[in-house]
């Protein structure tokens, strides 16, 4: 999402004692959850939702256990909201929670204190210089979040990190693929070179831990679509054939 400052507290003096993202008095309930500003480009909004789409198929289908967040913001303290500052992740994932629960953002009181466990930021030069910097920091210090991904465009860079037992993020290592392994989701992170809502880019999908591509509904759709046709034609041409040989022996004892 857009651009922001963040500063080092977060905090208001009758909170610092609490853990972070535990308020002192009730927020306000009309929080706002959309800044008017759109995300950068096609490809920016279209791998969002892919990557989206790949976790939901990944694991079942069903959000009953786990929530994602597209371009949503998220909220964690009062100086936060009083000074309008950062909205949040391009995408994110928290897991064991209730993911059918109708959401306008992620307030972390209203959510047991629950900060994401995966965070992507898809990186544009706007953005680039915050979410490997300010946010990077925010999201290790203070959300305490597992895993870290930047994705650039085209994915012509994929960096990733993992807060280790030090709370700090140490940087994740490629394999041959140039694939990230994510322990959080439990997939690989990867591009793919492909067609995805009309438009042939390369994008970041999800890989399972065999390497195979996780696909998504519409994919999975026209892979069955595509075996009945071809069932469909085996038996068509598997007919004929036995028409034929039945107009041949027919012929044959005519003779």
């Amino acid at each position: 999402m857009s651009a922001s400052t963040i500063t080092e507290s977060d905090a208001t003096p009758a909170e610092s004692s609490l853990p972070f993202g535990v308020l002192v008095t009730p927020p306000p309930s009309d929080l706002p959850y959309d800044d008017g500003a759109r995300m950068e480009s096609p490809w920016h909004a279209h791998s969002a939702m892919l990557l989206k789409d790949s976790y939901v198929a990944a694991h079942g289908g069903l959000m009953t256990d786990y929530y994602i967040g597209v371009n949503m913001f998220v909220y964690y303290s009062w100086k936060q909201i009083r000074n309008n500052e950062y909205r949040g992740p391009d995408l994110y994932v928290v897991k064991n929670v209730d993911g059918t629960k109708p959401r306008l953002y992620w307030a972390t009181w209203d959510e047991d204190g629950r900060y994401p466990d995966v965070i992507i930021e898809l990186l544009s030069p706007s953005t680039e210089q915050e979410d490997l910097g300010a946010k990077k920091d925010l999201y290790e210090q203070h959300f305490r979040t597992p895993e870290y991904f930047c994705i650039a465009p085209e994915v012509e860079r994929l960096s990733g990190w993992r807060l280790g037992a030090d709370l700090r993020y140490h940087a994740l290592m490629p394999d041959e693929h140039g694939r990230l392994w994510s322990e959080e989701l439990g997939c690989w992170i990867g591009s793919w070179r492909g067609v995805y809502l009309g438009e042939e880019h390369t994008w970041p999908r999800l890989f399972h831990p065999d390497g195979t591509l996780v696909l998504v509904s519409a994919e999975v759709e026209r892979e069955r679509a595509n075996a009945e046709r071809e069932r469909a034609d085996a038996l068509a041409a598997r007919l004929a054939a036995m028409e034929e040989e039945l107009a041949r022996l027919r012929a044959g004892s005519d003779v």
